[in-house]
């Protein structure tokens, strides 16, 4: 597990650069994310070739996070990238844990490897290295990888204090300001949009081949347990047989997990993209349009007639659902943080602002009041949320009880007009 203190440590490219790296030495790398975060696995799988999937103690079961470890079959090793600071999840216990990296790593065996911002101190990053091993003794603990190091001196400093508390120093990465990766207010830049990545993943697997021993991680790992058993049908099953998806750079926020469940399921996933103005297969069961980044295309969207039709047209018979930004599009208007109104499908009664910004962060419990497609009224569901816009108009019937990871109601509730449905949160798991 590759774990830090908290955010911008610099995890994501010792990540990178470890995947890229200990794949051109010819070892079959799994990767994993923890928590629920939809942009990271798409650069792990571009950094490897294997497909990355989420795994999250607190949306998961035991049985679905047990069928997504399962992937790890055939692989020699395997990468997961923390979220947040290595103990950092909600107050309230969920399915397994309460979402926190520390929960997967206890779970699976997975010993941490913490990336440690060291700029602005020297001996007393041992001591933030010693109270992270020591917080849960019994969560394995292979050591630290040392980032921003300033010079050689700085490194023999830290280096002192981490061996006088006993903490192994699996790498020291120097300052190199140009070894980031471009982001924008929901995290990383998606990885289709970034200019040359596989020049930038090889640049990090470079650099961490140069500045940590690779050999060190790879005895660091913990031991490889069981084969696993797969078993298909712990992964979710799919709303319906036939599922036209909106996949493109405004349209491409879903789990992994969830689409490996469903084709495996046999359903069948028809990619289509609302930017090219292309229309949802006309016969498919259902139209999903995943969350993204509609806001930074309003106007294309706005002016995608074959688009916009196709989709009035399917809805007149046939179940529609949105997903954050999917949501969004599904409503009568998105207004920019310009200020500007832009026209959507008009299939729900929503008006949506950027101009009024304000953060949407947190764990969904959801109870359906109403089906969406194949999942019954009823069925219990837990996503997360992370956006922000904020609500103008919103004239429809609530899709369902919300509740945040405490239980406290949340008055986001989706909302649903004839076959159209739409939440702001994003689904991870229904709850068996």
């Amino acid at each position: 597990m590759i774990a830090a203190p908290a955010s911008g440590t610099g995890k994501t490219t010792v990540m990178l650069g470890l995947l890229r790296a200990l794949t051109e030495d010819g070892l079959a790398v799994q990767p994993f994310k923890s928590g629920p975060d939809y942009i990271d696995p798409a650069f792990h799988r571009a950094a490897c070739g294997r497909a990355s999937f989420n795994l999250d103690s607190w949306a998961m079961n035991a049985g679905l996070l047990d069928a997504i470890a399962d992937e790890a079959a055939g692989a020699d090793m395997v990468l997961a990238e923390g979220s947040m600071g290595l103990f950092d999840g909600v107050a309230s216990k969920g399915a397994v844990g309460n979402g926190a990296s520390a929960d997967m790593a206890r779970r699976m065996g997975w010993p941490i490897v913490l990336v440690l911002d060291v700029s602005g101190q020297a001996q007393s990053a041992a001591a933030t290295a010693l109270g992270f091993r020591s917080l849960d003794p019994d969560l394995p603990f292979a050591g630290v990888i040392l980032n921003r190091v300033a010079s050689p001196r700085h490194e023999r400093l830290v280096r002192k204090g981490l061996e006088a508390a006993g903490i192994p120093v699996l790498g020291a990465l120097p300052r190199h300001g140009d070894l980031t990766l471009p982001e924008r207010h929901l995290g990383l830049v998606q990885a289709a949009e970034h200019p040359d990545l596989d020049r930038a993943i090889a640049d990090y697997a470079a650099f961490l081949r140069a500045y940590a021993d690779l050999d060190a991680v790879r005895r660091a790992a913990g031991a490889k347990g069981d084969e696993p058993k797969l078993d298909d049908g712990r992964l979710p099953a799919p709303p319906a047989q036939r599922i036209a998806m909106a996949r493109d750079a405004a349209f491409s926020f879903i789990y992994p997990h969830l689409l490996e469940g469903w084709r495996r399921a046999g359903a069948e996933l028809l990619p289509f993209s609302p930017l090219a103005d292309e229309a949802p297969a006309g016969h498919a069961d259902l139209v999903w349009l995943p969350g993204g980044y509609p806001e930074l295309h309003a106007g294309t969207i706005a002016a995608a007639a074959t688009f916009l039709s196709g989709l009035r047209r399917h809805a007149e018979t046939r179940p529609v659902h949105g997903e954050c930004g999917g949501y969004m599009v599904l409503g009568e208007a998105l207004i920019d943080k310009g200020g500007e109104r832009h026209r959507m499908a008009g299939l729900l009664g929503l008006v949506t602002s950027h101009a009024q910004r304000k953060m949407h962060l947190g764990y969904r419990h959801a109870e359906l009041l109403v089906p969406v497609s194949g999942l019954a009224a009823g069925t219990r569901l837990r996503g997360h949320e992370f956006h922000y816009s904020t609500i103008v108009e919103q004239n429809d019937p609530p899709l369902a009880y919300v509740t945040d990871a405490d239980g406290a109601a949340v008055a986001e509730a989706g909302s649903h007009r004839g076959h159209v449905t739409g939440t702001y949160f994003h689904m991870i798991a229904p709850v068996r």
